[in-house]
């Protein structure tokens, strides 16, 4: 019988290697963000030295700009679907070289299998792992939002070995008998720093802070936003972590005491989470950690899961609302800027939570170019949603919406109530105009 060590050696073979095991019509699925096999990613090209064809690539917040991404010479071997844009997404986009998946984070892999089945194509699955221990068993590190869901149903799987990388708990695990190719490498893992947040950012802060009570299981985004917000939710007591992104500032929050897990009602004493990114420090804060649970989205952002947890307060972001509450997240007009991961789920989750709250938390107003080039500022809140823009959360799930002038709470009210709400935590220059538009348009 083979030991681990030499099954481990017979299915390792070079990113070009395992890309020849590719066959026409296989849809590949890479792992998000921090944890992309970068590797692997980078070879893709070989894809047209193979012969395959009509294959499909199937990314969520890439973080680097292959080369295959751009190359128009990918076009009939492989195509690109985007659940989650980044700015090299959003430059392949504007080349027809990608294409946005419309999805809410619980539902997309379903759904994207369905479709797979019905068009008879194989799924393969591209991760980065953590190397393997002593019982066979390899992590899959810093993203389990669907890789494990992947491998459950039979995948074909891929994966890039980095020592670079943290062993973490939960839906991570794979065990070597389950991979059909390793590919090793030794990149340094993705890191980002914290930005310094503004003044605007901590006032919107410490408005989003005064709607979390003690015992509350919190939900932050990245950003300078979430940012200020976990700063000033240091003096809180018994909060509980259930998130889809684990960020540095909830290390701070467990360091500091803030959180400790106790009060959530679902999986006490552990901080839940689906993926990571951040520095070394939180790299080596996750290493070996079981108090740090990655569980696939399927589960972490289910909003019936997340209400089972005790007064959730999810906090997202948003690019534009209208005074009736739709909240445009992912566009800008026409353009494709993100995705709306997880934002609708845990909006409705949040409020599926006994004493729970959703809160949208935004700047008031952006910077912008007029028609002679000068620099101009404009309102987040309008009247009527740009053209083209996608509706994130619809205004019948938008709860709490927060700027740098305080709280409009839209839980319950009529759509004059919720305009004249809105209207009062818009920047100050822009009010007369919104409640002219008010009028003119009967959003009454």
């Amino acid at each position: 019988m083979k030991n681990l060590k030499e099954i481990y050696s017979e299915k390792l073979m070079t990113a070009d290697e395992a890309l020849e095991l590719i066959k026409d019509g296989d849809y590949m699925f890479s792992a998000q963000a921090a944890g992309e096999p970068a590797e692997i990613l980078s070879h893709l090209g070989h894809l047209k030295c193979t012969g395959v064809k009509n294959t499909t690539l199937n990314t969520c917040l890439p973080l680097q700009y292959y080369e295959a991404f751009k190359d128009p010479e990918m076009q009939g071997v492989m195509s690109h679907n985007g659940w989650f844009f980044s700015p090299g997404l959003r430059d392949a986009h504007k080349r027809k070289l990608v294409s946005a998946v419309p999805q809410s984070s619980t539902s997309v892999l379903r759904k994207a299998l369905s479709r797979l089945e019905y068009e008879g194509r194989r799924p393969v699955v591209l991760a980065t792992v953590s190397p393997m221990d002593e019982h066979g068993y390899m992590s899959l590190s810093v993203s389990a939002i669907y890789e494990r869901d992947l491998i459950n149903y039979g995948a074909l799987t891929i994966l890039e070995v980095n020592p670079n990388f943290p062993r973490t708990f939960g839906d991570t695990q794979v065990h070597i008998s389950e991979v059909d190719a390793l590919v090793e490498s030794n990149r340094p893992i993705p890191v980002s720093r914290l930005a310094p947040y503004t003044e605007v950012d901590a006032a919107i802060g410490k408005y989003v802070a005064s709607l979390v009570e003690d015992g509350s299981t919190i939900q932050l985004g990245i950003g300078n936003i979430p940012n200020a917000v976990a700063a000033e939710l240091k003096n809180k007591k018994h909060l509980g972590i259930h998130t889809e992104m684990f960020t540095e500032t909830m290390v701070d929050l467990i360091e500091c005491g803030a959180v400790d897990n106790s009060c959530k009602g679902l999986l006490d004493g552990y901080s839940v989470c689906s993926f990571t990114m951040g520095s070394q420090r939180l790299y080596d804060y996750i290493d070996n950690n079981p108090a740090v649970l990655f569980k696939s989205c399927t589960f972490t952002n289910d909003p019936y899961t997340i209400g089972r947890n005790n007064k959730f307060v999810s906090v997202n972001a948003t690019l534009e609302i209208d005074l009736t509450g739709q909240c445009a997240s992912e566009t800008v007009g026409y353009d494709q800027w993100s995705g709306t991961g997880g934002q609708s789920e845990t909006v409705q989750g949040a409020q599926m939570s006994k004493g729970g709250k959703s809160i949208i938390a935004m700047h008031s107003t952006y910077k912008a170019k007029d028609e002679e080039g000068n620099e101009v500022l404009r309102s987040k809140i309008v009247p009527f949603l740009h053209e083209g823009a996608v509706v994130t959360t619809s205004r019948n799930d938008t709860d709490y919406v927060v700027t740098e002038y305080g709280i409009a709470w839209l839980r319950g009210l009529n759509v004059g109530q919720r305009a004249r709400a809105l209207i009062a935590v818009a920047h100050p220059d822009f009010r007369e105009e919104l409640q002219a538009k008010a009028e003119e348009y009967g959003i009454w």
